[in-house]
């Protein structure tokens, strides 16, 4: 989930025609979950094919990629690869909580409260290897370039936005900042209607822009101090120091100067908080990759959808004709045009 700093961090919202012409780094497992956790049934029961093979994923994934290029954003999706071994304690709770969520959606089914089997059913969503590989299989169908990170998405999608390869890291998570992207855009995946939970009520979601310069001045810190900043919160690599928000760490930070010189006051402990200090500001990232958008394979990404996965042929190839609307606004362009 990363940590969360909208109480000290200031987003501007956005349209997405403010992002025509740019290249964007998608964190891929991020958008892919948040597919999983909201194109559901109303029961909370995800797209399937006849085989029972989940298709919400590859269904967010074409159309929201269909309406980034119709508004002329060139997206690149980044996988993560190994994680650190300090989240392992996370990805063990993140394992847990979703079983839990699956018995819980059991029991609403039987019980007939819909609502909160809904709600139990995004919880207990999950990203399979071969969900993974479908969705890069898509992507290269499509013509869309993704980048296999060596480590955490995030850190290699920052790194590709510092190297000015990408004008964004795009993320639901603020890590991104902590990674060091100047700039971070969020709800790009679900822009549009929410349904508020548990209430009969719904909100428009619009894409928001962070610039790190910004919050960084705002604040009065460092970058090095924001992750200092985070470790005392907790991170997905650390635990934090209970009942220290973002708010208060701050206050902290800025008072002491230095996470270790707030351990030293205040006589806590927080376990190799230096490897992870050394994850945000020196994170594991490739410039491995090659970022090319080229011709999508029409037919090919109707046998895979269609065909196999049992999608409605009208509207893939509705979909496809606004990715090839953007290969002809592209052809038009240099390469350097959109960066």
């Amino acid at each position: 989930m990363g940590i969360n700093l909208s109480d000290i961090v200031e987003a501007r919202e956005i349209e997405m025609k403010d992002l025509k012409g740019r290249a964007v780094a998608i964190d891929a497992y991020n958008t892919l979950y948040q597919f999983l956790t909201t194109i559901r049934q109303p029961d909370g029961t995800p797209l399937m094919d006849s085989t029972g093979r989940i298709t919400s994923h590859l269904s967010g994934l074409l159309y929201r990629t269909a309406n980034f290029m119709q508004e002329g954003i060139r997206p690149v999706y980044v996988f993560d690869g190994k994680p650190p071994e300090l989240k392992a304690t996370t990805i063990e709770e993140r394992v847990a909580a979703r079983r839990a969520a699956e018995e819980e959606w059991a029991r609403a089914l039987e019980e007939g409260d819909v609502e909160r089997a809904f709600l139990k059913a995004r919880q207990s969503a999950r990203l399979t290897k071969d969900m993974v590989e479908d969705a890069k299989r898509l992507l290269d169908l499509m013509g869309i370039p993704w980048v296999q990170a060596p480590a955490e998405g995030e850190a290699q999608a920052a790194h590709m936005a510092r190297k000015g390869d990408c004008y964004a890291a795009a993320s639901q998570d603020y890590d991104s900042l902590l990674f060091g992207t100047p700039r971070l855009v969020r709800n790009l995946a679900v822009t549009g209607k929410r349904k508020l939970p548990r209430k009969r009520v719904y909100v428009d979601v619009k894409p928001e822009i962070v610039v790190l310069d910004d919050v960084l001045h705002n604040l009065g810190i460092s970058r090095e101090q924001l992750v200092d900043l985070a470790i005392l919160v907790g991170t997905d690599f650390n635990e934090g120091i209970k009942r220290v928000g973002p708010k208060t760490a701050l206050k902290l930070v800025k008072k002491y100067g230095s996470l270790p010189a707030v351990l030293k006051a205040k006589g806590w402990e927080i376990p190799m908080w230096e490897e992870v200090r050394e994850i945000f500001l020196n994170p594991e990232v490739t410039d491995e990759y090659t970022l090319k958008w080229g011709d999508a394979d029409e037919e090919g990404v109707i046998r895979f959808l269609c065909g196999e996965r049992d999608f409605s042929e009208d509207r893939v190839r509705n979909a496809l004709k606004k990715v090839r609307a953007f290969r002809g606004a592209a052809g038009q362009r240099s390469l350097e045009d959109w960066f």
